[in-house]
């Protein structure tokens, strides 16, 4: 009743003529909130007198395609406009660890540390972090089995500064012996906190591509060998840097700027500019193509009570139209930890989770991983349990792998598809990840797959070509990683034999006398 008199107040004209709603201020004067100034108005229906909104919109479509040019040393240039004050650029060489089977092991991880160190214009790390933070600007550089990433994030009035900056880190790195002594220093830490680091997963990742591809590309190890170390100097980087680090296996991407102004950059800075080991045509480069071999990797520790298994089959490369077909069934599989929380959106109805973790309580971690390069890729599962339940993990995963070929309900195809596209998206709001995608994209082909295409694409998954791509890939031989506790493991013939089974069993004898 309080509340009625109140408003009953707030409407009433007092004898002096001057409405409440304009002693008390603008506040008490919203009367049309209740109704009150315009009441035969639809909510649905834009207001009298109020001036129309006008929304931002897209001049053209081509102004937010991808494009791309190739400069005359064979540099590609490629840039996304992106609405911002801040913008992202970065240097992508085709280079990383499976181009070091003439090297020694651990170049690519050395190159990766010792990134925006001096150079022959900025004496120091500190003096080239100085110059960004004018920009407001953050740099790093991440070295994969296939692609080394020099990166900028900085305001795009900067762009200058930028391309300067990256073109001396990428072409011209003093690499003193006091950097390379540090970066030796930097790397035996990483790796004895690779060791030690209570997530298994980045061993595991290495352990199933050294099984899958056993001694050549993507197999080789991605991590410098303790005993690689103190062998690393200036002259074996350089030897690797004048062979790999050539213009036409660069590509200068850019988000957040002007495809000319990006161009123009390039040819200030990138285009004539010797090196600092030297110019001349790349030598000893490696074409090799993957070679998957299957086969098991092992490595006895103690994990905290937990024994982790990682089964791998040959996929495919992202080159090929079965790439999308496999993304999909990822997806489709997903799985995660036995603590993790969410909702259908997290990827709760998903294979991994129905059939395997919310069956086996004593299961920790049942996930679906998808690796993929330019010529070869490796759909794999990783599980983790009690070392006592090693061989029904085993078991258990098979058959996931043996069901894949199976039926597949629309239902769970539909919401596959739906949260990959969710995804992509989601991951494409990021200015850093399209800068990636546009870099990656580029330099394997020259060109790029818009978002909207990959969904019309992951749109036109069916059921067949699940199950095409799951029958290719069942004919392989598995690739195996294990790590714990290995005691009660099934042999590597027994897996080998379980996922040619109809239902993913270990053979029989196996179990009776194991």
């Amino acid at each position: 009743r309080g509340f009625l008199l109140a408003l009953a107040a707030r409407c009433t004209v007092p004898p002096d003529g001057v409405p409440v709603s304009l002693r008390c201020g603008l506040a008490a004067g919203r009367s049309y909130s209740g109704g009150g100034a315009y009441p035969s108005v639809s909510l649905t229906c834009p207001l009298p007198g109020v001036p129309k909104a006008v929304f931002a919109a897209a001049e053209s479509r081509e102004r937010f395609e991808t494009r791309v040019t190739v400069l005359e040393n064979g540099l590609r240039v490629a840039s996304q406009n992106k609405f911002g004050q801040f913008c992202t650029v970065g240097i992508l060489v085709n280079s990383g660890s499976r181009h070091e089977a003439k090297y020694l092991s651990g170049i690519s991880h050395f190159l990766e540390k010792l990134a925006f160190s001096s150079t022959a214009q900025f004496g120091s790390k500190d003096e080239i972090l100085l110059t960004l933070e004018k920009h407001g600007g953050i740099c790093d550089c991440q070295a994969s089995r296939d692609t080394i990433m020099y990166a900028v994030s900085a305001d795009a009035r900067g762009l200058d500064t930028v391309v300067n900056l990256l073109a001396d880190v990428t072409l011209q790195p003093r690499l003193s012996d006091e950097e390379i002594e540090m970066t030796r220093m930097a790397i035996r830490f990483e790796l004895e906190d690779l060791n030690m680091r209570p997530d298994p997963e980045p061993l595991l990742t290495e352990m199933i591509h050294a099984a899958a591809f056993r001694d050549n590309t993507v197999g080789l190890n991605r991590f410098c060998p303790v005993e690689n170390t103190d062998k690393i100097d200036r002259a074996v980087l350089h030897s690797y840097l004048s062979s790999y680090y050539t213009p036409d296996r660069m590509v200068l991407a850019g988000v957040g700027i002007e495809h000319e102004q990006l161009v123009e950059c390039a040819r200030k800075y990138l285009l004539g500019v010797e090196p600092v080991w030297g110019s001349g045509r790349s030598r000893a480069v490696d074409r090799s193509v993957a070679q998957y071999t299957g086969g098991i990797v092992k490595v006895e520790k103690d994990m905290s009570d937990l024994t982790h298994i990682m089964i791998g089959l040959e996929s495919c490369s992202f080159l090929e139209d079965d790439f999308i077909p496999f993304a999909v069934l990822n997806m489709m599989m997903g799985g995660g930890g036995s603590f993790s929380a969410g909702g259908p959106g997290k990827g709760m109805f998903t294979r991994l989770y129905l059939n395997v973790l919310n069956r086996h309580h004593w299961m920790y971690n049942a996930t679906s991983y998808h690796h993929s390069y330019e010529d070869t890729g490796l759909l794999c599962i990783h599980a983790s349990a009690d070392p006592k339940q090693v061989r029904e993990m085993v078991e258990i995963i098979t058959r996931e792998f043996i069901l894949m070929a199976g039926a597949v309900g629309e239902v769970e195809l539909e919401r596959a598809k739906t949260q990959l596209k969710s995804m992509l998206m989601m991951n494409l709001e990021s200015r850093p990840v399209i800068f990636e995608d546009v870099g990656r994209q580029v330099l394997a082909t020259n060109t790029r797959k818009l978002p909207h295409e990959l969904c019309a694409l992951i749109s036109q998954v069916k059921p067949t070509d699940i199950k095409r791509v799951v029958t290719k890939m069942l004919h392989k031989k598995p690739a195996v990683a294990a790590l714990g506790d290995l005691t009660d493991l099934p042999s590597y013939e027994h897996i080998q034999a379980a996922l040619s089974s109809k239902d993913g069993r270990l053979p029989r004898l196996y179990r009776l006398f194991r």
